[in-house]
């Protein structure tokens, strides 16, 4: 079965290239739905496939610009992109990009690059997932309150409020965001931006995996504009960090070119998929799916305290990964292709009449 791998001449390793192609097609879908690179799950995905995790960092991020310019296109015409909150936190990405992959390249002098950043992502994924379904749950029991009063939650509203309390931060200078319909001092996107380029920076992500619950929780920017505008920084933060990597000799191009080819065409059916699954329907996907990749990542970790069960570990992890990101990108497209013939059957209907 020797053809069903390739080597990689900068990473020095031989890797399954049928999973690099499932991991491109089913992320662009993945990443143009939930508004972000879906490098949180390329990353682990590709450290599992057997490239060392710096090159796995590198690698991600070369294959995800090209991807997001895809995705903010398709979503900047159906009006997702916040361009003016994308200009403002530009800088912020940028600086903490660089001081996440200046980390990496200190970790790695040190040999501890690998298990520090799968403890990290581990962290993250688990704040993540708690956050995602405690802000359904106090949704829902907005829902239910207000359904026992005869009244109706706004359809923008969110279960967790963060914004209302950051908000109530004036310092100049202050800027009006309409797409977004936020207004709020600059420094709070720029804070944010920070916070989520330099966790891209260290753990190979267009910041996407933090950045669009950021904007949600954060900056209160609707969950569709929140998607698009997300795309828009991930594009930004994945052309300066597929430029700081390769110069750092850590980005393997034949793998990044693989994936790309099919995640260009994942990323506008993920993108086209947010006009017919709005809100929750979104946030509840994205948390089963940091789920998913979190327990993938876990099997990971725990392999050196199971020797005798390391191959099924990392074959377990492994089907895992490619499971998860087939399954999801599968669900993705059938509720695409469902609403797309709503959509036209209402449009006979009205034509008929």
């Amino acid at each position: 079965m020797e053809w069903l791998y390739v080597h990689m001449p900068i990473a020095g390793v031989d890797i399954f290239w049928p999973g690099l192609i499932i991991l491109g097609v089913g992320v662009g879908i993945i990443g143009g739905f939930f508004g972000m690179g879906g490098a949180w799950m390329v990353t682990p995905g590709l450290n599992i496939l057997g490239f060392p995790m710096a090159f796995a960092i590198g690698t991600d991020i070369a294959h995800m610009a090209g991807k997001s310019l895809v995705s903010t296109m398709r979503h900047g015409k159906f009006g997702n992109v916040d361009y003016k909150l994308g200009m403002i936190m530009i800088v912020g990405t940028v600086a903490g990009f660089e001081c996440g992959a200046q980390m990496i390249m200190w970790l790695e002098r040190l040999g501890r690059v690998d298990v520090t950043v799968r403890w990290i992502y581990v962290g993250l994924l688990t704040f993540i997932a708690w956050m995602v379904f405690h802000d359904v749950n106090k949704r829902r029991q907005k829902e239910k309150a207000a359904r026992a009063a005869g009244q109706q939650v706004d359809a923008l509203a969110t279960g967790i409020e963060w914004h209302k309390t950051l908000h109530k931060i004036k310092i100049p200078p202050m800027v009006n965001l309409q797409v977004a319909g936020i207004y709020c001092s600059a420094w709070l996107p720029i804070f944010v931006s920070f916070l989520t380029g330099w966790l891209a920076g260290i753990l190979g992500i267009g910041g996407g995996l933090i950045r669009m619950p950021a904007l949600i929780y954060m900056l209160g920017c609707p969950t569709h504009v929140a998607v698009g505008t997300d795309l828009f920084e991930v594009m930004i933060s994945g052309l300066y960090g597929a430029a700081t990597y390769t110069y750092k000799g850590r980005t393997e191009l034949v793998a990044a070119i693989i994936m790309l080819i099919g995640a260009s065409v994942g990323a506008q059916v993920g993108a086209v998929a947010t006009k017919y699954i709005k809100g929750y329907g979104i946030r509840i996907a994205f948390g089963l799916a940091v789920i998913g990749c979190l327990v993938s990542i876990l099997l990971k970790l725990v392999r050196p305290w199971f020797p005798a069960y390391k191959s099924l570990l990392d074959d377990s992890a492994t089907v895992l990964v490619l499971g998860l990101v087939s399954g999801m990108s599968l669900y993705i497209l059938i509720k695409m292709i469902q609403g797309a013939k709503r959509e036209l059957e209402m449009k006979k209907a009205r034509a008929a009449a």
